[in-house]
């Protein structure tokens, strides 16, 4: 019988094609000489036709189900062998490919499967509708970015379920699937931080270049920044600046990891890391300001920003599998000795070792931590270790603007890092376990 539920399916059902074919009318491919077959009325009747195939399939009538279903699919098939035999006709089949995804996202919510023919429509909408912003984006697409997208592909989709969920070696501290899940972890966010360069760009000054180059290695800015005050002395407040956000975007690039591997250490390591964020937040807002209309000298500033590993890895791969290959392997040897550390050592051995692992590898520390933290009882232990590490991380900049930089880099930088290390002791006080 006809049920309010399946009332609904069967709406939803039509103003699936009712959008679809709303767009198709507003965007003009249903007049003029080229004109395809379907407007809004056609389109509702075709995403109608879809929802009552789904609602035999309910009936346990296939066969009738699967007769009305062919019959909705045919009509646009026929309509673009039709189209094709025109003469002048333009090779477009965008329009019968969405009456034959009409059909079927109508059948999704004649099966009872209202919101994911909903979704799935908005989202088909906007590509149809959004036709010159698709076309414009993918001619700034090149094929390094082409093969880093199916090389993540494979990485997520192939390699990712065949590895093994089990625990091995001493103290059950390998496990292949969560390594590789580091792997993928780290390829996104500098893919990530590849496009958000190509968005930027070098023109909105060396702040925002160290900010972009801290989502790839904040001591590689800091060194690099650091060497160039020498040779550019004028820029000494700008590359300052550049150091500054290259150690402030550490905290997100950390709160980040942690959230999807470890949610509730994330919010255990939010007082810990939360004062050194606003406070670096606080600097970059201010120096930003002052320093609104600087701008790099070169073009190449962002590349001068990275070491050659990381040039190489992100110049021609975005995702940097090399450098994410060797996080993977330097937090499994984390992983092995905070096994190792707490099993000997106790609590007081887990600070200790971040404190020296946070002068050399923050994120290996913090994917270490999240499995220390597995626990409710070691969460505040782990959360501190962060803290810690950030803390001993600042200082390892700290030493080195101080050792290599200009006179007024050097002072510039080494006070931005002061703030910034004043903002971490502040978080430790706050959350440090009692």
């Amino acid at each position: 019988m006809l049920s309010y539920t399946l009332a609904l399916d069967l709406l939803v059902a039509a103003l699936v094609g009712m959008a679809v074919g709303v767009e198709r009318e507003w965007s003009g491919h249903t007049s003029g000489p080229d004109g395809r077959f379907a407007g809004a009325r056609t389109f509702t009747l075709l995403g109608a036709i879809g929802g009552f195939a789904g609602w035999f399939m309910r009936l346990d009538q296939p066969v009738l189900a699967a007769i009305i279903a062919a019959g909705g699919i045919l009509m646009p098939v026929v309509a673009y062998w039709t189209a094709m035999k025109r003469p002048g006709t333009t090779t477009d089949s965008t329009t019968e490919v969405a009456a034959v995804l009409v059909v079927v996202l109508g059948m999704v919510s004649g099966l009872g499967h209202r919101t994911p023919a909903a979704a799935a429509v908005a989202v088909m909408v906007i590509l149809l509708a959004e036709k010159s912003w698709v076309q414009q984006t993918l001619q700034r697409v090149d094929a390094r970015e082409l093969r880093a997208a199916a090389q993540f592909a494979v990485l997520a989709l192939v390699v990712l379920p065949i590895l093994p969920d089990t625990a091995y070696g001493p103290y059950e501290a390998f496990r292949p699937r969560q390594l590789w899940v580091v792997v993928l972890i780290f390829s996104a966010l500098n893919f990530a931080g590849y496009i958000a360069r190509r968005l930027v760009g070098e023109t909105r000054g060396l702040g925002v270049t160290g900010l972009l180059g801290g989502m790839v290695s904040s001591t590689a800015v800091a060194l690099t920044f650091s060497r160039r005050s020498r040779e550019e002395p004028l820029l000494a407040l700008p590359l300052a600046l550049g150091v500054v956000a290259a150690c402030t975007v550490l905290i997100p690039r950390i709160l980040t990891v942690t959230a999807m591997l470890r949610p509730a250490l994330a919010w255990a390591t939010v007082p810990f890391l939360l004062p050194p964020l606003l406070a670096g937040l606080s600097l970059m807002a201010v120096a930003l300001w002052h320093e609104r209309d600087t701008r790099p000298s070169s073009s190449g500033d962002f590349l001068a920003v990275a070491p050659a590993d990381t040039q190489n890895g992100l110049g021609t791969n975005p995702l940097g599998l090399a450098s994410s290959l060797q996080m993977a392997i330097a937090f499994q040897v984390v992983l092995f000795a905070i096994a190792w550390v707490q099993r000997n050592a106790g609590d007081t051995g887990v600070i200790a070792s971040a404190t020296l692992l946070g002068l050399t590898d923050m994120d290996a520390l913090t994917l270490s931590m999240t499995r220390y933290g597995a626990e409710p009882a070691t969460q505040q232990i782990a959360a501190a270790a962060i803290g810690v590490g950030v803390l001993s991380n600042t200082a390892l900049k700290a030493a080195l603007v101080l050792g290599i930089g200009a006179p007024r880099f050097r002072l510039r930088a080494a006070g931005g890092l002061g703030v910034l290390a004043l903002g971490s002791a502040v978080g430790l006080l706050i959350g440090w376990p009692r």
